[in-house]
C-alpha cells in the first residue's frame, strides 16, 4: 500500500527527470476477457486524455467498453480536484456505485484515479468510509494500471498505490482516441507555479517537458492517420522546455508542430507569466495555428493577484492582452475567480473594469473554492457566500453581454468549421470555428470529420447558427 503525502508532493529538487517506456504486465494479459469496463471522467482535457490512455490499457487486457456503467464489470472514476463541486460529484457517484454493487452486481470492481486520488484526505476517507472501492491509483502511476488491476482482481483487500513525487516521463502508453480527427497530445506535465489557491502542483507534480522528438513523432503519426486537429496539452504549456538545459522553448515546438502539416494546431492552458513575444510571432506566422488563446487572468486586482501568487499585475496582463489582440482574428478566453479571501468590493470592481476593457470572447467564472493543503485554505475570508454569489451573477451578466457582442460580429461571415458530428439540435451538425466558437448548422452529414465552409446566420450568447456553403 502506497499512500499520498503532501509533504513529499510539495518538494522540488534539481534532480534530472527520468524517461521510461511503458511495459505491459504479462501476468495481467487476458484478465479482462469476457469482462466490460466503463470510465467516468471529470475535469480538464488532461483528464480526458488520461482516460484515452486508461481505456487503451484496459482493452490490451481484454476488456470491452460498455457505455452503460450499470452493466459494466469494471468502473473507474477518473477524478478532478480543482474545485469542491468536482469532489462532490465523484463521491456522489461512489454512493450510486455502492448501491449497484450491493443490489445488482456484487462482483463489480470499482477503481478511483486522477487528481482526487493524490489527496491525503480523499484517500483516508476512501479507506475509512468506502471500503467497497477495490483500488486507488494516482496521476504518477497511470502506466501501472495493468499491475494494479492484477492485484485488485486477485486480492480481497483494498489496493492503494499513490506516489507523491516530482514525477517522471513515461512514453509509449497506448491510447484509444475519442475522436478520429481531433487529438490531444501531452507536451508537458505538472506545474511549479504554486498559485496559492491551486492544488495542481501537488497532484500533478513537478513541471516536466516531453522530448520534442517524441512529441513531433506523435503529431506526424496523427497526420499520417488523417487527423485534422491537434491540441497540445499541459498545466502550463507556455513553460514548455524551461526544465531543459536548452534554448528550445514553446515557440520552437509550436513552429515545428505547425510545420508537420496538421491542419489545425491548438494549445492550452497558458499562464500569462510565460507567454512570450516570440510565441505571438509564431502564431501570426502560421495559418494552421488557430487564433484562439485561453489566458486565465483570475482577478483584475493587482492586490488579489499578488495574494494568489500569480506573478503579474493587472497592468502587465493588459499589456500582454493588447499584444495578443494584434493576432489577426484572435479570440481570447479567460478564467476568473470571485470571492478570493481579502477581495473587497473595490477589488471586485477592478475585475469588472478589466472585463470591460478586454471584452473576452469566452470565460469560465467561479466562486473561490478552498482546497486542502494550499496556502489560500488558511487565508482569512470575511466575504459571505451571498456576497460572492451576487458578485458572480454581476460578473456573468457583463461577460454574457460581451460574448453575445463578439458572436454577433460574425453574422454574415463565412468561416471554416471542423465538423464534430450531429448537433443536439435536430437535423443539424455542429463543430468549432478556428476561433473555437461552437456553431450548429445545416449541412451534409458526410462532412463529419472534415473542415468545411459555413455561413453564420445567427448569434447566441454561447453559440452560433449557420448553414454549410
Amino acid at each position: 500500500m502506497q499512500l499520498p503525502d503532501y509533504k513529499e508532493a510539495r518538494k522540488r529538487t534539481r534532480e534530472e527527470i527520468k524517461k521510461e517506456n511503458y511495459v505491459i504486465n504479462q501476468n495481467a494479459i487476458n484478465i479482462g476477457l469476457n469482462k466490460t469496463y466503463h470510465v467516468k471522467t471529470y475535469g480538464c482535457q488532461m483528464n480526458e486524455h488520461d482516460t484515452e490512455n486508461i481505456e487503451a490499457m484496459l482493452e490490451q487486457l481484454g476488456f470491452v467498453k460498455e457505455d452503460n456503467q450499470d452493466k459494466a464489470d469494471l468502473v473507474i472514476l477518473n477524478t478532478c480536484s480543482i474545485r469542491e463541486n468536482a469532489h462532490n460529484k465523484a463521491f456522489g457517484m461512489l454512493g450510486r456505485l455502492k448501491h449497484l454493487k450491493e443490489e445488482t452486481n456484487k462482483d463489480l470492481v470499482i477503481g478511483i484515479c486522477g487528481c482526487m486520488a493524490q489527496e491525503e484526505k480523499v484517500v483516508n476517507e476512501i479507506m475509512k468510509k468506502y471500503k467497497f472501492v477495490n483500488f486507488v491509483f494516482g496521476t504518477h502511476n497511470l502506466h501501472r494500471l495493468p499491475y494494479i488491476l492484477e492485484e485488485a482482481f486477485k486480492s480481497k483487500k483494498q489496493v492503494i498505490e499513490v506516489f507523491s513525487k516530482e514525477g517522471n516521463i513515461v512514453e509509449g502508453i497506448p491510447v484509444r482516441r475519442a475522436s478520429k480527427f481531433k487529438a490531444y497530445v501531452n507536451i508537458m506535465y505538472g506545474c511549479d507555479k504554486f498559485c496559492t489557491y491551486c492544488i495542481v502542483p501537488y497532484t500533478r507534480g513537478k513541471q516536466r517537458s516531453r522530448d520534442k522528438d517524441d512529441i513531433l513523432r506523435e503529431v506526424k503519426k496523427l497526420v499520417e492517420d488523417g487527423y485534422k486537429e491537434v491540441t497540445l496539452l499541459g498545466q502550463n504549456v507556455n513553460a514548455y522546455g524551461k526544465d531543459f538545459n536548452s534554448s528550445y522553448k514553446m515557440e520552437n515546438l509550436l513552429e515545428d508542430v505547425a510545420k508537420t502539416g496538421i491542419e489545425r494546431v491548438r494549445f492550452m492552458t497558458s499562464h500569462p507569466w510565460d507567454f512570450t513575444d516570440e510565441m505571438i510571432d509564431v502564431i501570426k506566422k502560421y495559418p494552421n495555428i488557430m487564433p484562439s488563446i485561453h489566458l486565465p487572468v483570475q482577478s483584475g486586482s493587482s492586490k488579489v493577484l499578488k495574494l494568489m501568487g500569480r506573478r503579474y499585475t493587472k497592468e502587465e496582463y493588459i499589456t500582454l492582452f493588447d499584444k495578443l489582440r494584434t493576432i489577426p482574428n484572435v479570440s481570447i478566453s479567460t478564467d476568473i475567480i470571485v470571492g478570493f479571501p481579502s477581495e473587497d468590493e473595490s477589488d471586485f470592481n477592478e475585475t469588472l473594469d478589466l472585463v470591460n476593457y478586454c471584452k473576452f470572447d469566452n470565460a469560465y467564472t467561479f466562486i473561490f473554492s478552498p482546497r486542502e493543503g494550499t496556502p489560500a485554505e488558511k487565508f482569512k475570508d470575511m466575504t459571505t457566500l451571498h456576497e460572492k454569489e451576487e458578485r458572480l451573477y454581476k460578473l456573468n451578466e457583463i461577460m454574457n453581454k460581451y460574448f453575445l457582442e463578439s458572436n454577433k460580429k460574425m453574422v454574415g461571415k463565412v468561416v471554416d468549421v471542423l465538423v464534430d458530428g450531429q448537433s443536439e439540435k435536430d437535423g443539424m451538425l455542429c463543430g468549432y470555428t478556428d476561433t473555437n466558437k461552437l456553431i450548429n448548422f445545416t449541412g451534409d452529414v458526410d462532412s463529419i470529420g472534415k473542415i468545411v465552409k459555413v455561413e453564420v446566420t445567427d448569434a447566441k450568447t454561447w453559440s452560433l447558427d449557420g448553414k454549410q456553403k
